[in-house]
C-alpha cells in the first residue's frame, strides 16, 4: 500500500482563498490611521446593539472553505486530527489578525462577534474537511478524477486555481460577460462614446474572445480533448452569472446576460474554439494569449452600457460591497495571471498505454 501525499492543489486553493479573504476584509486598503484607542479593545466589547442574522451567517460561512481546504493541505503530512485542529487555529488566527488590522481602517469596525463567527466557520470547515477534504488528497476520489482528466504537474494545479478564479469573476454583474482585464480606473482610460451598434460589436467581441481564451486555458489542462468538460465549465459560468444578477440586483436579473451581443459572441467564440481544440498545444497557447490581449483591449475600450448603469443604480450592494471589490480586482488581474500560466512547462497530455487501456 503506497503512502498518501499532501495535495498541492489543496495547498494552492487554501492559499488563494486566504488571500481572497484578506482582500475582501481589508478592502479598500485606504485611509489607514491610528485612532489612539487600544487595538485589542474589541475583544472585551459588549454585545453589539445592531447586528443581523445575515451578518452572523455570512461571517461564519466565509471561513468554512478555508478550514475545509486547510485539512487536505496539511494531511497526511500531519495526522488527520492534528491537521483539523491546526486548520481551525489558523483560521481563527487569520481572523484575529484581520480584525486587529481593521482598527486602522476608517471604513471597518473590528468586532469580537465577527471573530467568534469566523472561528466557528473555520472549526466547522475543519470538521467537514476531516470527512470529505481527504478526497483532494492522493488516493481520494477527487484526486483520482483530477489525475485521470488533468495533465500532471504543479502547472496544472495552478491552472485549476486560475479557472476557479475565472468562475469567481462571473459573480460581478458590473463586468461584461467573460470580460476581464479592465484597467480603466487604474490607468485613467476613457471608454469610447456609446452607440448601440458599437456596443453590440464590442460586447460580442469581448464574449467571443473570453470564450476562446478560457476554453483554451481549460483545454490545455486536459490530458485528452473532452468537449463535455468544456461544456460543463461554460454552463457553470453562465449559471453563476445569472445567480449573481438574481442575488445581488434582483430576481428578474437572472437572465440579464442574455443579450444579442452576448449570444453572438458565445456563438462566434464556440465556432472558433472547436477547431482550435484540434491544433497543436503550442499553437493553442499562442492563440489563447492573443485572445487574452484582444479581449483585454476591447474591455478597456467598451462604452458604458446605459441599461446596465440604470439597473445598477437600484443595486443595494450593502453586505456585498467588499465582495464586489474583490471580484472586480480578480477580474482586472486575471488575464495577467493567465499569461504566465500559458508559458509554464506542461505535464503529459495523454496517459500511458496502460492508463489509456484502463480508461477505455
Amino acid at each position: 500500500m503506497t503512502a498518501r501525499h499532501a495535495s498541492p492543489l489543496a495547498r494552492y486553493l487554501a492559499a488563494a482563498y486566504a488571500l481572497l479573504v484578506i482582500y475582501a476584509s481589508l478592502h479598500p486598503f485606504s485611509g489607514w490611521r491610528d485612532t489612539g484607542a487600544p487595538m485589542l479593545d474589541f475583544l472585551a466589547a459588549a454585545w453589539p446593539r445592531y447586528y443581523t442574522v445575515f451578518d452572523l451567517v455570512t461571517n461564519m460561512l466565509a471561513y468554512v472553505p478555508l478550514g475545509f481546504l486547510l485539512v487536505p493541505a496539511l494531511h497526511p503530512r500531519l495526522r488527520l486530527g492534528i491537521a483539523a485542529v491546526l486548520a481551525a487555529v489558523v483560521g481563527l488566527a487569520l481572523s484575529f489578525s484581520i480584525e486587529t488590522l481593521q482598527h486602522f481602517l476608517p471604513t471597518r469596525v473590528p468586532s469580537n462577534l465577527d471573530l467568534a463567527c469566523n472561528g466557528i466557520g473555520a472549526l466547522t470547515g475543519a470538521a467537514l474537511g476531516m470527512n470529505w477534504g481527504r478526497a483532494l488528497v492522493d488516493g481520494g476520489r477527487l484526486h483520482a478524477l483530477r489525475m485521470r482528466l488533468i495533465v500532471h504537474g504543479k502547472a496544472a494545479d495552478f491552472g485549476l486555481v486560475l479557472l476557479g478564479l475565472w468562475l469567481l469573476t462571473q459573480l460581478n454583474p458590473e463586468i461584461l460577460l467573460f470580460g476581464t482585464g479592465d484597467l480603466r480606473t487604474l490607468l485613467g482610460l476613457e471608454p469610447l462614446p456609446y452607440s448601440a451598434k458599437r456596443f453590440l460589436v464590442i460586447e460580442a467581441g469581448v464574449t467571443a474572445g473570453g470564450t476562446l481564451a478560457a476554453g483554451l486555458v481549460a483545454a490545455l489542462l486536459l490530458r485528452t480533448p473532452r468537449h463535455w468538460v468544456l461544456g460543463i465549465l461554460f454552463m457553470l459560468a453562465l449559471v453563476i452569472r445569472g445567480f449573481a444578477g438574481a442575488l445581488l440586483v434582483s430576481a428578474a436579473q437572472f437572465g440579464h446576460w442574455i443579450t444579442p451581443g452576448n449570444m453572438l459572441g458565445l456563438a462566434c467564440g464556440t465556432l472558433l474554439l472547436l477547431p482550435a481544440l484540434l491544433l497543436p498545444r503550442l499553437v493553442q497557447q499562442v492563440l489563447a494569449a492573443l485572445a487574452l490581449f484582444f479581449t483585454t483591449a476591447l474591455v478597456n475600450l467598451a462604452p458604458e452600457n446605459p441599461y446596465l448603469a440604470a439597473t445598477l443604480q437600484v443595486w443595494q450592494q450593502g453586505h456585498f460591497l467588499n465582495f464586489n471589490g474583490l471580484t472586480r480586482l480578480v477580474s482586472s488581474l486575471w488575464p495577467f495571471a493567465a499569461l504566465p500560466f500559458l508559458m509554464l512547462p506542461r505535464g503529459r497530455r495523454e496517459g500511458s498505454p496502460r492508463e489509456k487501456q484502463n480508461e477505455s
